[in-house]
């Protein structure tokens, strides 16, 4: 009998687009064998932190709000300070994800907030080894990584769409194989 893999996947999510890319990155988690994953919104993982110590990844997600995490997010990371200073987490595996409605919107800060974060916690941090699948004259929007990120998983979300049709199918399979990718690095690592 082999031990289960635990991920949590925590995130904000202001207008629903986020919680999409969230599901996502779940469901990506839980397609791989022997991996059970939860989501936690940030405010109830902000009042119960115990949840994540016996997890062996978790991967964090925000929306990009004026070029970081979004204060909900940040709560939850100030929230933290107790688990940091005993270095509760240190050695988990962590991966991030970030949604805006603009094709950029300054997303690396906010992948850059949350692997700055995960590396205060000492946690390993796995990025998205897919190449960018926009960038030549036969990559399309419909591939996936066609943010072109490598820190974590991007996605767009037009701000006059709701969450029933954003984000795009193709920023939802990025999210998917980045919660896959997740989960395989936690078993390898915890093998």
């Amino acid at each position: 009998m082999t031990n289960e893999t635990k991920i949590v996947v925590i995130y904000h999510s202001g207008y629903g687009h986020t919680k999409v890319q969230a599901e996502a990155v779940l469901a990506g988690a839980l397609s791989v064998e022997g991996a059970t994953a939860e989501l936690i919104e940030a405010d109830e993982a902000a009042a119960s932190l115990d949840r994540i110590d016996t997890a062996d990844a978790v991967i964090f997600g925000s929306p990009t709000y004026m070029g970081t995490v979004s204060a909900p997010f940040k709560a939850f990371m100030d929230a933290s300070s107790a688990k940091w200073q005993r270095q509760a987490w240190k050695n988990k595996i962590a991966g991030g994800f970030t949604n805006s409605s603009s094709q950029v919107g300054d997303k690396t800060g906010t992948l850059q907030a949350l692997s700055v974060f995960a590396a205060q916690h000492g946690m390993i941090w796995v990025g998205l080894d897919l190449l960018p699948g926009n960038n030549t004259s036969g990559g399309s929007d419909s591939n996936r990584n066609r943010m072109g990120a490598s820190l974590g998983a991007m996605a767009q979300s037009l701000a006059d769409q709701g969450a029933d049709v954003m984000p795009p199918e193709a920023d939802r399979q990025t999210a998917h194989y980045y919660g896959a990718r997740i989960a395989k690095a936690a078993q390898r690592w915890a093998a």
